[in-house]
């Protein structure tokens, strides 16, 4: 009688670990993707400022399910958080992430405990940020664009199998300082990137404001492009387009300097882009009068570069998904949902 129960454990035991071995793993929880829309948010460029301090409020009350705005961000941030919000800054005057967008996100801030000249708003380079309307003084937050060679952390790398050329301003270009080099030096080349000062010291907790714009070299400049190309040096590399450099920067935004630091996407889609971005390019630009909110990076990639496909066709302009080939591979390792069925797009009415 022994024996017979022995045989039957075993048997009881292969079964179970081979159901266990076929059995298909968990779907994702599906994600959510908040729009809100109002006609009235921008006309002719200029945008309705209260509308606009409006509509981020009701994104990040719907997102965070709390029952005011300074509980909202207080339930993202906490107040020993160092916060930072990652504009994009490379669309000029009329192109930039929306200043009363940010100024929205700031109040918010302000209302959760975070004192206004703490935060730092910044982006690469800050050409733009002039003409559309920053003012540090008058904003009373900080910002900063990231300094040639001595912004960027020599202990904080990330390595690729992939040479790039350096150039003036990356860290570790050889160059003559205080001189600058010709940009056809073929000698300085590095598998080697480093992250900004700003993202691996100064900030704990991100708000990532991308704008809803095509990169001609990345397919989208949404919320993961935001986060990586612009904050290390050595990134044209992964530029070029090809496969390997697209799903770079997925494996990029995992990173803990940035995958655990970034709380919230805002989305600025008050005008959209589908072609010649990040640059400007008015000709290829609608007023969209829309705003996305969402906790999940790579679901808000996917819905704008839905819609910037759908664009796009109606220009008879060739698509550009393969070029954003890291938002399914993001998706794969684990960072989001991709996949349309897998995210819920909730429409806040006005």
């Amino acid at each position: 009688m022994t024996e017979l129960r022995n045989v039957l454990l075993i048997l009881f035991c292969a079964i179970a670990s081979g159901v266990a071995q076929t059995s298909p793993p968990p779907a994702p929880t599906p994600s959510i993707v908040y729009s809100m829309h109002d006609p009235v948010a921008i006309k002719d460029y200029k945008t309705n400022k209260r509308v606009v301090h409006e509509m981020v409020n009701r994104l990040v009350l719907a997102a965070t399910g709390q029952p005011d705005v300074g509980k909202a961000w207080a339930s993202l941030v906490a107040p020993t958080d160092r916060v930072g919000i990652k504009i994009c800054a490379a669309g000029g005057e009329l192109f930039t992430t929306h200043h009363d967008i940010v100024n929205a996100i700031v109040d918010g801030l302000a209302a959760a405990g975070h004192p206004r000249g703490s935060i730092i708003v910044w982006d690469r380079t800050l050409g733009g940020v002039k003409e559309a309307g920053y003012r540090p003084s008058a904003d009373g937050y900080q910002l900063k664009a990231i300094a040639p060679r001595e912004g960027y952390d020599s202990k904080a790398v990330l390595s690729a199998p992939l040479l790039g050329k350096l150039v003036w301003g990356d860290l570790e270009y050889f160059g003559d300082l205080g001189k600058m080099p010709m940009l056809s030096d073929t000698e300085n080349t590095s598998n080697v990137s480093h992250f900004s000062k700003i993202i691996s010291n100064e900030v704990d907790k991100i708000i990532n404001v991308p704008v809803m714009s095509i990169s001609e070299t990345n397919g989208i400049a949404g919320c993961i492009y935001n986060m990586t190309i612009p904050n290390i040096d050595n990134w044209r590399r992964f530029a070029q387009g090809s496969r390997f450099g697209a799903e770079s920067l997925a494996e990029i935004y995992s990173n803990p300097n940035i995958a655990k630091k970034v709380v919230f996407n805002l989305m600025d889609g008050l005008i959209a882009q589908y072609a010649g971005g990040p640059m400007p390019q008015p000709n290829y630009a609608i007023h969209h009068a829309t705003l996305y909110a969402s906790k999940d990076p790579v679901a808000l990639d996917a819905v704008a570069l839905k819609y910037l496909e759908q664009w796009r066709a109606r220009g008879s302009l060739p698509v550009i998904g393969p070029l954003a080939a890291y938002i399914n591979y993001a998706s794969q390792i684990g960072l989001g949902n991709s996949e349309q069925n897998r995210i819920e797009v909730k429409n806040i009415g006005r």
